[in-house]
């Protein structure tokens, strides 16, 4: 498979990195010699010079026998144009854009991206991608991380096992198996800044933090069980009012009419703009977040929740941990930067959403096995939840998951057939059709996506 990415920032380069380790032919293009030279003494990838959408440009990338086209530059204008030279002039199979400006995302507008007009197979939308998942945060505010999976019909949970209430604690895998573990299989510990997926002598300890999958009916109770039992917030405060901030206000006004909103933004003219934009369903307020004094004003002291999603991360750590020190609840921060990601526990944050991770999530399930309909990134460095079909003559469905044999670092977490969740046991048998949710780490990937695969079907796309 070969794939071009156009752009070598932070997403560009990551994706570039993930799909190079899985022995994918990946080039990479960008107008800054820098970055282009950086992706390609940095990874096995080929680095190169050159503005994405110019039609010489690509054929230089190779184009004419590319799979895969992958624009996430810095410009929308020029992640579209790039996928419409791509199709048109080198017949690249595959179009994924990253497009930010939401004028370009209103539905009345979706036709401009059909094949015969701007052929985007994907558009990935980071800025509505990460208010969808601040939101998903709110709705469970014990978790530090919620993604809905098979149709809403199980949950995956990010929980801290920081209190003593966590059952938890001190119980082995198997143990959890053979009980029914409360309808709930932990397919990820985090211990000391390290992931690893448990195998059954394995025991959850004081402070790790944990990623569950169990029934969507049953996340309350699975919160319970885990010693969380947090109130949904009614009192917000959000930090930012750029595209990511305005589009968070949005929904919580139209879906939690309830919640009483404050917003801080440090620019006056956007601080006016949204101000109409949200009308009588926001309090703006123009100021520096990190100004104590604006924090009063916006009532951090008493809010359940401050979310802080400005584009620099630094103004967005420390507004948050000013905010919980003058009393708020609980903090979700927005962070690019995964090198900050061990120390922010420490600092009393209690969700980190990552846009970069988020986007990385969506474009790598157009890149993995044919079979698999969903994908979520666990930390970067880690591996994914994938969401698969069962192959017909497919090694996971001639036995039961004891006699598959799971490659290490692979857990089937839940299975769902004919609309009913099933929470797994090792005696438990994949059927062909069923949908299966598994936790993976990258080292396990090939292995996972062979076990996966059916006896005619092949690796890829």
């Amino acid at each position: 498979m070969r794939v071009i990415v156009c752009g070598a920032g932070q997403v560009g380069s990551t994706i570039a990195r993930h799909l190079a380790s899985e022995g994918i032919d990946v080039t990479v293009v960008d107008l800054s010699p820098e970055q282009a030279r950086r992706a390609d003494e940095s990874y096995d990838v080929r680095g190169m010079v050159g503005h994405a959408a110019h039609p010489e440009v690509l054929k230089r990338a190779g184009a004419q026998d590319a799979d895969m086209l992958i624009a996430v530059t810095r410009s929308d204008e020029v992640n579209m144009v790039a996928c419409q030279v791509a199709y048109s002039l080198f017949n690249v199979r595959r179009r994924i854009a990253r497009v930010r400006h939401h004028g370009y995302l209103e539905p009345i507008w979706q036709g401009l991206y059909a094949s015969d007009q701007l052929p985007i197979d994907v558009i990935i939308s980071p800025e509505v991608e990460v208010a969808n998942g601040i939101v998903r945060r709110l709705k469970t505010p014990g978790a530090f991380d919620t993604v809905p999976l098979a149709d809403g019909r199980v949950h995956l949970l990010g929980v801290h096992c920081n209190t003593g209430g966590c059952s938890l604690v001190g119980r082995r895998m198997k143990e959890l198996s053979m009980s029914g573990g409360s309808g709930i299989v932990v397919g990820v510990i985090v211990r000391n800044g390290q992931a690893f997926v448990p195998r059954a002598e394995d025991q959850v300890q004081q402070g790790d933090d944990v990623y569950v999958i169990t029934e969507t009916a049953r996340v309350d109770q699975v919160m319970a069980y885990l010693g969380h039992e947090e109130q949904v917030a009614r009192r917000i405060v959000i930090v930012g009012g750029g595209n990511v901030g305005l589009n968070l206000a949005t929904r919580i006004a139209r879906h939690a009419p309830y919640v009483s909103l404050k917003m801080v933004e440090h620019s006056r003219e956007r601080a006016e703009y949204i101000s109409r934009e949200l009308r009588d369903s926001a309090v703006v307020i123009q100021g520096d977040a990190l100004d104590k004094e604006v924090l009063l004003e916006a009532n951090v002291q008493s809010a359940e929740t401050i979310i802080a999603v400005t584009n620099d991360d630094e103004t967005n750590i420390f507004a948050s941990v000013l905010a919980k020190r003058e009393g708020c609840t609980r903090a979700i921060t927005l962070v690019n930067k995964t090198s900050y990601e061990h120390v922010l526990p420490a600092l009393g944050i209690d969700a980190v959403v990552s846009p970069s991770a988020i986007t990385i999530s969506t474009i790598l399930r157009h890149v993995r096995h044919r079979s698999i309909s969903a994908l979520y990134t666990l930390r970067e460095d880690f591996g994914e939840v994938i969401q698969a079909t069962a192959q017909e003559g497919s090694r996971l469905v001639k036995g039961t998951l004891r006699d598959v044999g799971m490659p290490d670092g692979m857990l089937i977490g839940a299975i769902v057939r004919n609309g009913e969740v099933i929470i797994p046991t090792s005696s438990t048998r994949v059927h062909a059709g069923d949908s299966i949710i598994a936790v993976v780490s990258y080292r396990a990937l090939r292995k996972a996506e062979a076990i996966l695969a059916g006896p005619s079907t092949t690796t890829g796309h």
